[in-house]
């Protein structure tokens, strides 16, 4: 079952800033297509995000606007599996989607920090960061170029599949149920 990753950067602390997009399509495991884009936010950008990311406003000077990459960002993600490492991608989409009165189509959204906080227990309560998640798992990436943090997300369900045993599918249903079940405390004298 195939399944697409996305990830963004943005110009300041306003999540719809989008100004790169990656988006990775998986068939398997292979990477079967890749969407990298820089974007006009059309909005200031913000030194402290600069300094994460380092595009700056020259950069993305003549990039196309959001709503001129919406129709590859449906092709690639409506009906379909996408993973975001943590909810932050997903809801600067929507806060850009929004600003831009963009119809949303349907996809199906899996969280990969929820994915690896039960797949491997040392991660229940810190450490998912994508940062420190492909250290540990081996994953090689540029951190904060929106196509490979999206690659790397992928890849961090991949290998949560291969450790586990739990396909893609029983993924969307296990990120919904607690990380470990509780035991019953232990009786009082």
């Amino acid at each position: 079952m195939g399944f697409v990753a996305i990830d963004v950067e943005t110009a300041n602390a306003d999540p719809g800033s989008i100004c790169q997009l990656g988006v990775v399509a998986f068939e398997g495991t292979e990477v079967v297509e890749t969407l990298d884009r820089l974007v006009d936010p059309e909005v200031p950008f913000h030194f402290g995000n600069v300094a994460v990311h380092g595009i700056r406003p020259a950069d993305v000077r003549g990039a196309p606007r959001l709503p001129e990459l919406y129709g590859d960002l449906e092709r690639m993600m409506a009906g379909r599996i996408v993973v975001s490492h943590t909810p932050f991608d997903r809801a600067a989409l929507a806060r850009a989607r929004a600003r831009y009165g963009l119809a949303e189509f349907p996809c199906t959204w899996l969280d990969s920090a929820r994915v690896a906080r039960r797949a491997w227990p040392k991660y229940a309560k810190r450490g998912f960061g994508l940062g420190n998640l492909a250290v540990d798992l081996g994953i090689r990436f540029a951190h904060h170029n929106a196509a490979e943090d999206a690659r790397a997300a992928g890849i961090v369900v991949l290998r949560a599949i291969e450790a586990t045993g739990l396909s893609l599918a029983e993924w969307l249903v296990r990120v919904e149920r607690p990380i470990a079940a509780r035991k019953a405390a232990p009786p009082r004298p």
